[in-house]
């Protein structure tokens, strides 16, 4: 299975597009031995997010790794964020920019539109379908992007990255009062935080967003720091993650309150 969805009670649905780590065995020989231990993940999310089991949320959780597809960007391949570094549908390079694959082993146009057909389609399909029950069983739905990454990628971004990175394209992916209230929520915690800065929300938050259909999208980047060993071992921390668990789950209730209030329940 290339992802796992769980259908919740609530209008809640949680995506964790790269927390897959899978590598189809006859993929696995094109990559560099390097690349086998998918050190770009978004570690431990699921375990990180212990709350959404009582908060009744849907969760969506990819099987294979990024490093075979990216499900946060666009089918197109276009780029995200315009003169940056950037990351393909495929992608070819580790965050530290080395390749990927080795020389002359890069996937192809053809294999590139393969791929999107076996993972990409199937995600984006499940993903569409649980908003549209949401939404129909709720009258409005927030989808929360799950991430986490490394808070300092010189290939990515200059300096280190604030604790919580919000995003919300900008502001077109959700209605203002929402990301104000995930906002103030994780103000009342010791922690940095900025709303649309580095990461405004990928493919998923920009794609989905649509207010106006009473569909919110909120994309949560965090610090792996907060949580686990973001050197290569990759070990959850059960003591950090205790301390960084209520601030998700006060953001996450905020945000689906402030939904809530938008919509007149």
């Amino acid at each position: 299975m290339n992802f796992t969805l769980e259908k919740g009670t609530v209008p809640l649905l949680v995506s964790m597009p790269h927390i897959g780590t899978e590598i189809p065995d006859d993929l696995r020989p094109a990559y560099e031995p390097r690349a086998l231990a998918v050190e770009d993940t978004d570690w431990h999310l699921h375990r990180l997010y212990n709350s959404l089991p009582g908060l009744g949320a849907s969760v969506l959780r990819a099987g294979c790794s990024r490093y075979v597809i990216d499900l946060n960007r666009p089918p197109d391949d276009t780029p995200m964020y315009p003169g940056a570094a950037n990351t393909e549908l495929c992608p070819t390079r580790f965050f530290t920019s080395d390749p990927l694959y080795r020389p002359g082993h890069e996937p192809s146009p053809q294999e590139c539109a393969r791929r999107r057909a076996a993972y990409w389609d199937p995600y984006h399909q499940a993903l569409r379908q649980e908003l549209d029950r949401i939404r129909g069983q709720h009258g409005f739905v927030l989808l929360w992007d799950a991430h986490s990454i490394r808070s300092r990628i010189p290939w990515l971004f200059e300096g280190a990255l604030p604790d919580l990175n919000i995003g919300t394209a900008g502001g077109a992916s959700a209605d203002p009062a929402v990301a104000q209230a995930v906002s103030v929520a994780a103000s009342r915690h010791p922690v940095t935080q900025v709303v649309n800065g580095r990461f405004k929300g990928g493919y998923i938050t920009r794609h989905y967003g649509d207010p106006k259909r009473h569909i919110h999208v909120v994309q949560m980047e965090i610090c792996q720091h907060l949580y686990m060993c973001d050197a290569p071992s990759h070990d959850y921390d059960e003591a950090r993650a205790q301390r960084i668990q209520p601030v998700l789950g006060d953001m996450l209730a905020a945000a689906l309150a402030a939904c809530e209030a938008v919509h007149g329940r």
